[in-house]
This record gives C-alpha cells, structure tokens and sequence, in this order.
C-alpha cells in the first residue's frame, strides 16, 4: 500500500470484510510518538516564509521527514509549524530511520 520508505509501511495490514462480503485491505493505526522521549537535535525559530518540509530539508536532510518535526512538536496539521515566532524542536532520527518518510 504504502513506499518501503513510508512512515506507515510497518504498520500491520489488516482487512475488513463488509457483510455483503466485499473486503478492503487498510493500514492499522500509527500511534503517535511521545515528545517527551524524543531526543531533541536543534530548534528552530520559524520566520515569515518558512515552509515545514524546507525546515525538515535543511535540519533533517529530507524534506519529507516534515512529520518527524509534526511529531517531536504535537502538530496534527503539519502547516501549523509554519507559524511564525514558533519554536520547533527537531527531533534527532531514530534507530532504523531512513530519514525519508511520506
């Protein structure tokens, strides 16, 4: 379903059949990181004109790992991290990232 490189790939596939026996194939639930664990690598002041994957390109090396930085800062809309006078912690990458994500 998803990119090898997805942020969902690992997630367990799991099937629902309706009671006219069509089934759909979905992704279980991606459970959101705790902040708190998260070892910070910088922070980020955001200014008028910062985008969050440009942010996530120049900290993180990866524009599509803006969601990393969603996580480490509890943003479930990722264009809140583009409020300017915002502090963002950047999280540092994981063990088994591959600092691509979608």
């Amino acid at each position: 379903m998803f990119d090898h490189e997805s942020r969902y790939y690992p997630l367990e596939n799991a099937l629902w059949t309706y009671p006219d026996g069509e089934t759909i194939a979905y992704k279980r639930r991606r459970l959101l990181p705790r902040p708190e664990g998260m070892q910070e690598l910088a922070r980020w002041k955001v200014e008028a004109g910062d985008r969050f994957d440009l942010v996530a390109a120049r900290t993180l090396g990866d524009s599509q790992s803006y969601w990393r930085i969603a996580d480490a800062n509890r943003a479930l809309d990722p264009l809140e991290l583009e409020t300017p006078g915002r502090t963002l912690i950047i999280p540092m990458p994981q063990p088994g990232d591959t600092g691509l994500g979608s």
